[in-house]
């Protein structure tokens, strides 16, 4: 059964894939969201200094209740969404999960821009979503979630997933993707900026910002002929450091 759009992993196998590429140690501060079952959580908890688990669906209580038991163990109840991440205590260092497909890149995106203390990620997600967060620009996959990924981290594809190992069967394929913190995230202003340059794909990006920042055309292309771009390039053209700079002339 699909609870909440999750597939639950059933292969062995690949989970201590996933414990190797996550590296994790003692000292170690475990995230995972979407614990599901509690098949990953009971392997983070025997590597893991401490584990915090996020799970939305009370189904799954009777299922996570002897894990939740454990003493290195804690158990999140809600929306990952809208659960104050940042206030778990202690800070978590890494994050390690079969990500709820659903909700894949708001979520770790979000974990990236509240969370500094994490240093690096070993998630599952959508083929799709794993190409599109480290997408190069002028590939057609590349976006916002690339350039604000790739703000803050470095991005890899580990390896690919049969939809075999799931129960029941997703439809889509899926990868494990890791990322590991470069710098940042980025604020709030280069946020909305590289949302609004995105929101009109078509549209040159000066043209785009306009749309949401009236008066800002001009401007914008100003720094852009500033940074050597052409003033009429489109947002893919621009690589996420021409963001960084970007945002920092316009603000």
């Amino acid at each position: 059964m699909v609870r909440l759009g999750q597939n639950f992993l059933a292969d062995r196998n690949l989970l201590d894939a996933i414990l190797r590429d996550a590296a994790l140690g003692p000292d170690d501060v475990a995230l995972e969201i979407g614990a599901g079952e509690g098949v990953l959580t009971e392997r983070l908890a025997e590597v893991a200094g401490h584990v915090h688990a996020v799970e939305v669906d009370r189904r799954l209580e009777e299922a996570l209740a002897p894990i939740a038991d454990r003493a290195n163990v804690e158990l999140h109840w809600g929306d990952a969404m809208k659960l104050d991440l940042a206030g778990f205590a202690p800070a978590p260092t890494a994050v390690v999960a079969n990500l709820p497909y659903a909700v894949a890149t708001p979520v770790l995106l979000r974990t990236i821009e509240e969370l500094p203390s994490v240093g690096r990620w070993t998630v599952m997600v959508q083929r799709e979503i794993a190409e599109r967060l480290r997408a190069a620009p002028g590939n057609r996959t590349y976006g916002s979630p690339s350039v604000l990924a790739q703000l803050a981290c470095e991005v890899r594809l580990l390896r690919s997933v049969d939809p075999a190992v799931f129960r029941p069967r997703p439809r889509v394929e899926s990868a494990i993707v890791g990322l590991r913190r470069t710098g940042p995230g980025a604020d709030p202003f280069t946020r909305e900026l590289v949302r609004a340059a995105f929101a009109h794909r078509r549209k040159a990006l000066a043209r785009s910002l306009e749309h949401v920042r009236p008066g800002s055309l001009e401007p914008a292309r100003g720094v852009l002929r500033e940074l050597g771009l052409r003033e009429d390039s489109r947002a893919e053209a621009l690589a996420p450091e021409d963001f960084a700079a970007l945002a920092v002339k316009l603000r």
